[in-house]
């Protein structure tokens, strides 16, 4: 049986002009993220946002007046003859820069966790219940660890034992 080669179409918007990281980047992480999910034509959205839209979609769509670190928004729709929408990401530049500061984390590898996390929850992946949490933790210390990141959730007093 032929392997169905993966093509995707990656959107990447700064909404903020402030984001550091390169197209490149991001490009690299959706594809180590939706490598293993995904088969045939993708689409999908990553908009990086300041603190107001943050905080305007977060309120908005979760009802919870703060900004927060990545929104996924799933589509999931199949074009016909065309490829499969994923859906749209949103990640808050200033509190991605906040938690990677406060944890102890270099910027790009906070930031790449956080494009991941954003792909699985377009690929129905959650973390509502401990198990789902699990399951989806294990699959962002993976999918990290193959490009070179370590686990995100280890706190920094753990990494130095």
């Amino acid at each position: 049986m032929p392997m169905t080669k993966l093509k995707m179409n990656i959107e990447f918007e700064d909404a903020t002009g402030n984001c550091p990281i390169a197209l490149d980047q991001v490009i690299t992480w959706v594809n180590a993220a939706l490598a293993t999910e995904t088969e045939g034509s993708t689409e999908l959205a990553i908009r990086v946002v300041n603190a107001d839209e943050g905080q305007e979609l977060n309120a908005t769509f979760r009802g919870k007046d703060y900004p927060t670190n990545v929104l996924s928004f799933p589509a999931d729709i199949q074009l016909p003859d065309g490829p499969t929408l994923l859906g749209d990401i949103a990640i808050c530049l200033p509190v991605v820069e906040q938690e990677a500061s406060e944890q102890s984390k270099h910027f790009e590898q906070h930031f790449a966790h956080m494009v991941i996390h954003g792909c699985l929850h377009l690929m129905g992946y959650d973390h509502d219940n401990d198990d789902d949490a699990d399951a989806m933790e294990a699959k962002e210390i993976g999918i990290l660890a193959n490009l070179g990141y370590p686990n995100p959730y280890l706190s920094q007093e753990q990494k130095d034992t």
